[in-house]
């Protein structure tokens, strides 16, 4: 009984679009991180004196707001990615789920 359920889940169109476009759109916001924060990692690496840079004539570097940024990009590409799937990703959810108990 359980394996009908599964295989008719699996089966269903709307379960296939749901699982190809997360998985695609989790790849696309992963990449959009990993370049956001290898990029600063290779900033780092490869040209110290642009980050040591100093803001006025304070203690604040060029790096130290950057580095805040990647922090605050990290918090808003999550956020991005949680407000779609709380929306448009438990819809289709839900409506695999009622067609299944059908």
């Amino acid at each position: 009984m359980e394996n009908d359920s599964v295989a008719k889940i699996v089966a269903n169109p709307k379960y296939q679009h749901l699982v190809s476009t997360r998985s695609r759109y989790g790849w696309i916001l992963t990449a959009i991180m990993m370049i956001v924060y290898y990029g600063y990692i290779a900033l780092i690496a490869f040209d110290k004196e642009s980050l040591a840079a100093r803001l006025g004539e304070g203690v604040m570097t060029v790096g130290i707001p950057i580095g805040f940024g990647v922090i605050v990009f990290t918090i808003i590409i999550t956020g991005i990615y949680v407000r779609r799937a709380n929306s448009e990703f438990d819809q289709l959810t839900h409506e695999i789920i009622e067609e299944s108990g059908k």
